[in-house]
């Protein structure tokens, strides 16, 4: 079996800076010239990105509920034949959701690091941490990190709080250089302008006043990934991957790949025409934020409209279904002219719209899924069918036209390899 030191970086809830601290470990680790493989727990597109960037690997997705088990252990086995160290950012808090990432941890017997924003409390920090310890007996806990520490008197007393015996990874100074966010999470990556500059100073905050030694090795199961058919040998799939569509996982280009197909990416917010292919795809994102753009890229749009008129499959995913339809209203009021493909319209809301794992029975197989976004849509178009929450509610519509396909929901390709070969193929 191969083994690997392992530290799942956990929180009381959203917000602690989970993200932060498992870039900086990655980065301060990635420097000292250990192979750091970073996975983050849920369905997550922007902390992946920032991951990749600190530890220069790609950094996938492990979520019991979209991804499934057998994935994921098949993807840690790889990692810990392959790296010296391998984090996992956990998701929310420790204990939220079902599956959360406290099931993850127990699930693999990777251990527990919690971080802990002590920028308002004191002696409650232990209190806080036993919690966090001995709410689930069985948990592989290693200890406590604080974050947002205001002194080293602070930093005494937060440590001076902890039950006997608990690990204690050292404390976090107040920084300015926490990374940025919009609606949908943090920025993505290619937005941040200084990342590298961010990422650097974060480790060097992190080896001044922190525990930075490797954890001890964690023995994952021999596992190795699934048998897939090549089934898109030889077909090109155009691919748009700019600001406006990053939502991608990497695990789906991996599958891609596998299944025999050449990926070919432009840029529509840069004004690339689409390459020559057999099939493509427009990945979710921020279409909105690049109307402009986006608005004036008719050649774009008039060669997907020919390009569906052929019979030729397009998948379009959240904000890559959104860009397809007459009009875009952004979240100030303004409309924008867009793709023209499907009819009607979406709409930036001030709040969330939807959010969760969700499951779809199409005729070419089940897929497993996520949503999550802020517009809302109005279109005639009858769904050819609703993809399912996990408990069993009705999900979000699923639209096809021809070989187009077009939903809010972004597809794991991982779930079921042989329909997402046949979403793509013309055949």
């Amino acid at each position: 079996m191969p083994a690997c030191p392992a530290l799942l970086i956990a929180a009381p809830a959203s917000g602690q800076g989970k993200t932060t601290v498992t870039a900086a470990l990655a980065r301060l680790h990635a420097r000292q010239g250990r192979r750091v493989t970073v996975f983050k727990c849920g369905p997550d597109f922007l902390d992946p990105q920032i991951h990749a960037m600190a530890s220069g690997r790609a950094c996938q997705n492990l979520d019991l509920g979209m991804c499934g088990e057998a994935d994921a252990r098949w993807r840690l086995a790889r990692a810990a034949a392959d790296s010296d160290l391998i984090l996992v950012e956990g998701v929310m808090g420790l204990f939220d959701g079902q599956p959360s990432a406290a099931d993850i941890a127990e699930r693999f017997g990777i251990p527990v690091m919690a971080l802990i924003d002590a920028g308002a409390m004191a002696q409650t920090f232990g209190a806080v941490a036993h919690g966090l310890a001995t709410y689930r007996p069985g948990l592989p806990f290693a200890g406590v990190l604080a974050n947002r520490v205001g002194s080293e008197r602070h930093t005494e007393m937060l440590r001076d709080s902890l039950p006997a015996g608990m690990g204690w990874f050292g404390a976090l100074p107040r920084s300015a250089n926490s990374l940025p966010e919009r609606h949908l999470g943090l920025l993505q990556a290619a937005e941040i302008t200084d990342l590298e500059a961010r990422l650097d100073h974060l480790a060097d905050s992190l080896a001044a006043s922190a525990t930075v030694d490797l954890p001890k090795p964690v023995l994952f199961e021999n596992c190795a990934p699934p048998a897939i058919p090549p089934l898109l040998a030889g077909l090109r799939i155009a691919i748009a991957r700019d600001a406006a569509y990053g939502f991608i996982y990497p695990a789906n280009l991996e599958t891609l790949t596998a299944l025999g197909a050449e990926l070919r990416f432009f840029s529509p917010v840069n004004g690339d025409e689409l390459p020559e292919c057999d099939a493509a795809w427009l990945p979710g994102g921020y279409p909105e934020l690049h109307a402009d753009a986006l608005s004036r890229h008719t050649g774009l749009w008039q060669a997907l409209k020919s390009h569906v008129a052929a019979g030729k499959p397009l998948l379009a995913e959240c904000g890559g279904m959104m860009s397809l339809f007459e009009k875009v209203i952004d979240k100030a009021g303004v409309c924008h002219d867009f793709g023209g493909l499907l009819p009607g319209r979406s709409v930036m809301q001030q709040r969330l719209a939807a959010l969760g794992t969700q499951f779809a029975e199409l005729p070419e197989g089940r897929l497993s899924g996520h949503t999550f976004h802020y517009s809302k849509s109005e279109t005639p178009l009858v769904p050819l069918v609703r993809a399912q929450t996990a408990d069993g509610r009705e999900g979000e519509a699923i639209y096809r036209q021809n070989r187009l396909t077009a939903s809010y929901v972004h597809f794991y390709f991982p779930s079921n390899p042989e329909a997402t070969a046949a979403l793509f193929n013309r055949t």
